[in-house]
């Protein structure tokens, strides 16, 4: 269950890269189409990724005590009639911004949500093997998504087929969520053994509670499938979730036990009006801040990278709408290059660290992260990573100022696209690491800085460009990143246990360590 759960939350955070790298090659298009500027087009960018960075921060703090289940379903169907309107909508520029908008708040809040299920499943040590094919699939979306644009104006010059594709994926992302994906919030059904109640339950289960004998329930599994579950859940409160979903032992009345995570648990979840303010009051703690600050500096460079494209490999090297949309594949390769190694990273990373410090690296059930130093643990090689970064950053400016041969810049858009992720996923997984009891929370704060920064930077991008140029942009974009980067992670692993024990009351046991 794990290994497809892994998949499915890939394929479904498409909604969040696919749906913003498909727009990309068509703005000279949408500008014609709706009778307005290139510079008003680039506005529906910002406001999409403002409402990318908001909304996590209401929807993932909600599936911390609504349950996950039911928040994927709405976020997913706001997201699919966003996509209906676009298609239908063919003159309205003012339709374009709200249904953009829309899109981006049903959209943006899957990847903070499936980092949640992620959390909810898998023990730290085990993570990095989880996340690293997860965010693989996910960044197929900077792959495919420019292609398909600029594939869709060559054959239609109709951006209405870019929009229908996203109608079609989202059908498709509501349909698995609503038949196969379990319910895995904490708060709803424990460590996996509570059975998930009404919306919280699969379809598929649903429709058989219908056809089934009041008894089933209890007759469906043996006495000794019973014993181990209730062995598997008492010895493993981690992985108990993977083991009831495989055996099937989710439809079967709740087990016994005497664990702490199921104790109150009914198998829904609790309604409460979501606070985006906690998420927001992490960026104010030192160690959380830090965290932010090394999630949210890749990610705006990238986008920064990725909103460049069409205007260099247009205007600069004269490629057609097809061949600036498949220009967009080297950076997509290096992002998934980057996820894979990512996640070998952070397992590597994890148990070597585990290891000096006397913890056994048990994949199983965990370690105690309040007496483990996770920040050292998952910012291993983070600065020599940074380093060799702030030359390739800033190279890609001067090979385009140059005009060199259109190899050289498509090469360092792989390699700092995989950079970017490697550290963008290190650091997401670790801020969710610090807060276990609230990953959604977590998770949204994360939206929020990195989507943030990315909107300052894409919001100012053009007016830069024409001060200064490519070559200075890049330059001064990478002395930010590397300079303020190696200062954080250096300051975090000198630091940053410290801060996060006097933040959890426990201050005076940090210093003793």
């Amino acid at each position: 269950m794990i290994i497809y759960l892994t998949y499915l939350l890939g394929y479904l955070s498409l909604a969040s890269s696919l749906t913003a790298t498909i727009y990309f090659p068509i703005i000279d298009l949408l500008s014609e189409r709706y009778h307005t500027s290139i510079q008003a087009i680039n506005l529906t960018i910002t406001l999409y990724v403002v409402f990318q960075g908001i909304a996590p921060s209401f929807f993932s703090p909600l599936s911390d005590t609504f349950g996950r289940r039911p928040v994927f379903l709405i976020t997913f169907t706001v997201y699919l009639l966003a996509g209906v309107g676009l298609v239908v909508n063919t003159d309205s520029y003012v339709a374009l911004i709200i249904l953009r908008g829309l899109q981006s708040i049903g959209g943006s809040a899957v990847v903070s949500l499936a980092y949640a299920v992620v959390a909810d499943i898998v023990p730290h040590s085990r993570r990095g093997a989880v996340l690293g094919p997860m965010l693989a699939a996910t960044n197929l979306g900077p792959c495919i998504g420019p292609v398909v644009g600029g594939g869709a104006i060559l054959a239609s010059g109709n951006p209405r087929w870019c929009f229908a594709t996203l109608v079609i994926f989202g059908a498709s992302g509501l349909l698995l969520i609503g038949w196969t994906m379990p319910e895995t919030g904490r708060s709803v059904v424990g460590n996996g053994a509570v059975k998930a109640q009404g919306v919280w339950a699969t379809w598929w289960q649903l429709l058989r509670s219908v056809f089934r004998r009041p008894e089933a329930g209890v007759q469906g599994a043996s006495s000794g499938d019973l014993e181990k579950a209730s062995k598997h859940v008492h010895e493993n409160g981690e992985m108990g979730h993977e083991y009831t979903q495989e055996k099937g032992i989710e439809d079967t009345v709740p087990l016994p036990t005497t664990d702490d995570p199921n104790t109150g648990k009914t198998g829904r979840g609790k309604l409460s009006a979501p606070n985006p303010l906690p998420s927001v009051r992490l960026i104010f703690h030192r160690d959380t801040a830090l965290i932010l600050w090394l999630c949210a500096t890749p990610y705006a460079v990238w986008y920064c990278i990725q909103t460049s494209i069409p205007l260099i490999y247009g205007p600069v090297y004269g490629f057609n709408d097809l061949e600036v949309g498949l220009s967009f594949l080297a950076g997509g390769g290096g992002v998934i290059t980057g996820g894979v190694i990512a996640g070998r990273l952070m397992d590597w990373s994890f148990k070597k660290t585990a290891v000096e410090a006397g913890f056994p690296p048990d994949k199983k059930k965990g370690i105690d992260i309040s007496s483990f130093p996770i920040e050292k643990a998952r910012s291993t090689a983070s600065i020599p990573i940074m380093f060799i970064s702030m030359f390739a950053v800033g190279g890609y400016g001067w090979a385009v100022h140059a005009h060199a041969h259109p190899a050289i810049p498509l090469i360092l858009q792989f390699y700092i696209g995989a950079k970017c992720t490697v550290i963008l996923q290190i650091y997401s997984a670790l801020i969710v690491d610090i807060f276990p009891s609230n990953p959604g929370m977590a998770a949204a704060s994360n939206n929020i800085g990195r989507c943030t920064l990315s909107a300052i930077f894409i919001a100012i991008l053009q007016p830069v460009v024409e001060a200064i140029g490519y070559s200075w942009l890049f330059t001064i974009l990478a002395l930010i990143e590397g300079l303020s980067g190696m200062a954080a992670v250096w300051t975090l692993r000198h630091r940053g246990w410290e801060w996060r024990n006097e933040r959890n009351g426990q201050g005076s046991e940090a210093r003793r360590k």
